[in-house]
């Protein structure tokens, strides 16, 4: 992990900490194609993917392209806690030059709805 300071370039994005090793063209390439992958992961009884919902906290690639997630789930009870970090983590783990990947459930600070794109809010139809 390292020192510079996050990037978010939307309101529901995470931040990502870049790697000062890896040539800014391919941690831009390995950022958008680790959301890409992020937005593949549903929580099963929502319709709308955990990067949309704002459940997202923090992505960081160090310098040797090992990927750090920091998430957290919309209830502490939600019946896929134990399992949605392994979604998440294979998911990422597709990433081409992606070594490795760890996602910790983390509930500070707690999620609110506040989080949500609207994307989500048109597929939750909350407005």
């Amino acid at each position: 992990m390292n020192d510079q300071t996050p990037v978010q370039d939307a309101p529901n994005a995470p931040q990502v900490s870049p790697g000062s090793k890896i040539p800014p063209e391919e941690l831009d390439r390995m950022t958008d194609d680790i959301i890409a992958a992020l937005k593949t992961v549903y929580d099963p009884e929502i319709p709308a993917d955990i990067y949309e919902l704002g459940l997202i906290y923090r992505v960081d690639i160090d310098d040797d392209r090992n990927v750090s997630i920091d998430m957290t789930l919309t209830a502490p009870g939600c019946p896929v806690a134990g399992e949605m970090p392994g979604w998440v983590e294979n998911a990422v783990a597709s990433v081409p030059g992606v070594q490795s990947v760890k996602a910790t459930i983390v509930f500070d600070p707690l999620w609110d709805q506040s989080r949500m794109s609207d994307e989500a809010r048109v597929a939750l139809d909350m407005w």
